[in-house]
């Protein structure tokens, strides 16, 4: 009995030690990027022909049929988001499809954008997150977690269409340079492109008073990327949930159609840049999804809209096995993703107030 008691001792650490030692194919570098509220039944199925003729939503049916209808999903997704479903459909993988009966759901109980976008950044939902008010995140992000790593520090960098993200990030307290809402790019020297785009801010109006155009964020973000080669760099396009707010199907899709041009140019540019290439993964998600397709439930997300907690993750690098759209039947949770992000850079991050969801491990080639 005893010599039985101190082999299984014995062996114990070894099986523990064995199971964190997990060998996986990290990468240097890792872009993470949200797409505000936009729906998986778009991302996997296409423009909605019935949403697209209504003209309480739409301005022009005939133009947007035109652009988006397509005779099955499959087709009109393609019409949509052309690079996801050429390129990272391909050569990475998409996770999300309820049709297929791979599910994907936020862990948080409100399903709007700074619970969404914490639970994103931080790897748990903490139930004092509960409105999307200016409020310094009392979390630590996996950016910031990073970033007090002497090899990140410096090196990550986030930008966001929405001014409350230098609260979900809490840039006071991380020391993250931020440009989110209409802040302008500052530096000891500015590109003639960043100088550009701080006088074209102030020339043209956004629509909305809290959330600026996403070619702003793009455009800053890229200058960046191309001046200093940051290793982790955060960024959420906003407008696609704007729009549904607005009630506008069109540039509900319009949007999400531009912003797949927006991410098929930075994934060339990340081939083409020697410090980049080979080296960094792509993830790609949304902080919450919104209602079913009659307007008053699209327009809207909260709990009071069913489906809003439904949302969909992809990738794309290096180190992520060419899976496609994933059919297996399975749950997935938002809060999930940081530990991800954190292990495609070899990194075991656990979380903090509460402890991170686990690897998504078919996302990480062994």
């Amino acid at each position: 009995m005893k010599k039985t008691l101190v082999l299984f001792l014995f062996l114990l650490p070894v099986s523990i030690f064995a199971q964190s030692q997990e060998k996986v194919e990290t990468v240097d570098n890792i872009v993470l990027i949200t797409l505000d509220g936009l729906r998986w039944q778009e991302l996997f199925g296409g423009a909605v022909d019935s949403m697209m003729l209504n003209e309480k939503l739409v301005k022009n049916p005939e133009s947007l049929m035109a652009k988006f209808s397509a005779p099955n999903k499959e087709e009109a997704r393609k019409k949509l988001m052309p690079w996801f479903w050429n390129t990272l459909a391909k050569e990475g993988q998409l996770y999300g499809n309820r049709w297929l009966g791979n599910k994907m759901n936020c862990t948080n109980r409100f399903w709007f954008s700074y619970p969404g976008y914490s639970e994103i950044l931080t790897g748990y939902s903490d139930p004092v997150i509960d409105t999307n008010d200016k409020k310094y995140n009392p979390n630590k992000t996996i950016l910031e977690w990073l970033h007090e790593k002497p090899e990140f520090s410096g090196k990550v960098a986030a930008f966001c269409s929405w001014d409350v993200f230098p609260f979900i990030i809490n840039d006071q307290r991380s020391k993250i340079p931020v440009n989110a809402g209409f802040r302008k790019a500052k530096d000891t020297y500015l590109t003639y492109t960043e100088q550009l785009l701080n006088d074209l801010q102030d020339q043209i109006p956004s629509p909305w008073s809290s959330v600026r155009l996403d070619a702003f964020t793009h455009n800053y973000m890229l200058e960046h990327m191309k001046k200093h080669h940051p290793r982790v760099v955060y960024i959420s396009y906003g407008e696609t949930d704007d729009f549904a707010h607005d009630g506008r199907y069109d540039h509900y899709l319009n949007s999400a159609h531009q912003t797949d041009k927006w991410i098929q140019a930075l994934w060339e540019f990340l081939q083409a840049d020697p410090f980049y290439k080979n080296k960094t993964t792509l993830v790609i998600t949304t902080d919450h999804g919104r209602g079913n397709s009659p307007m008053t439930e699209w327009k809207s997300h909260g709990t009071i809209y069913k489906g809003s907690d439904e949302i969909w993750a992809a990738a794309l690098g290096p180190n992520v096995p060419a899976l496609g759209e994933v059919a297996k039947k399975e749950q997935l949770a938002q809060d999930q993703i940081a530990r991800t992000v954190a292990k495609m850079l070899g990194y075991d991050y656990k979380g903090g107030k509460y402890e991170a969801g686990k690897v998504i491990d078919t996302m990480i080639k062994k």
